[in-house]
């Protein structure tokens, strides 16, 4: 008796368009979870970038760290600094500069003070943000030393002289676009650590270094 020879059975339209579906599919899918993963993995390291860049370039009025005096001595052109003060909502802080402006020469190192009163029965802690205006003389702004760069906590009821010392970089004079600017602002607001601090406005790794005052 002859054996019966079964023929494979080859698949039809419907089920070859069937399979070409699920592999495009398939193949969508992976791309769409590789840019959802880059897209996540940009939002992170753009706020690092961006912090950087800002201190770089004085972007949106962030003002420059110093490590010392400028080379050159003070010019004799002088400009005006209106001192700005805020608490967010959250902190209760009284904060509030001892002058609200100076007349300064360009490339002369000055301290002014701020007083911070903490008006809580409790510790609170908060941290300061800042930018200067125009927006576009941070560059020109040098910080050396500043209490915005650490979180201060603040016992109840404690009162507390905080400390900036400043100057406008000489570089401004040689800038004609500022050949008419007559004063500068720097503000600074103090947010509660329960809070994220705006940025680029100041607390990167390297600032860290300049300690509490």
């Amino acid at each position: 008796m002859a054996q019966e020879t079964t023929t494979p059975r080859q698949p039809g339209p419907s089920q070859k368009a069937s399979r070409r579906t699920l592999t495009r599919d398939a193949m969508v899918a992976s791309i769409c979870g590789l840019v959802v993963v880059l897209m996540v993995g940009a939002s992170y390291a753009a706020v690092p970038f961006y912090n950087w860049f800002c201190r770089t370039t004085g972007f949106n009025g962030t003002t420059q760290v110093a490590t010392s005096a400028p080379e050159k001595g003070p010019l004799a052109r002088k400009i005006e600094v209106r001192f700005d003060a805020n608490v967010a909502p959250g902190l209760p802080w009284k904060f509030e500069p001892e002058q609200s402006e100076i007349e300064v020469r360009i490339g002369e190192v000055v301290t002014v003070l701020y007083t911070v009163t903490n008006q809580s029965a409790r510790t609170t802690t908060g941290q300061a943000a800042y930018n200067v205006a125009p927006l576009t003389v941070g560059s020109y702004f040098q910080k050396i030393n500043c209490f915005c760069f650490t979180e201060q906590t603040m016992a109840p009821g404690e009162t507390r002289e905080m400390p900036v010392v400043f100057y406008v970089d000489p570089a401004l004079a040689a800038d004609h676009e500022n050949d008419s600017l007559k004063s500068i602002t720097l503000s600074y607001t103090f947010y509660s650590v329960r809070d994220p601090v705006p940025k680029p406005v100041a607390s990167g790794g390297s600032d860290k270094r300049k300690g509490n005052l």
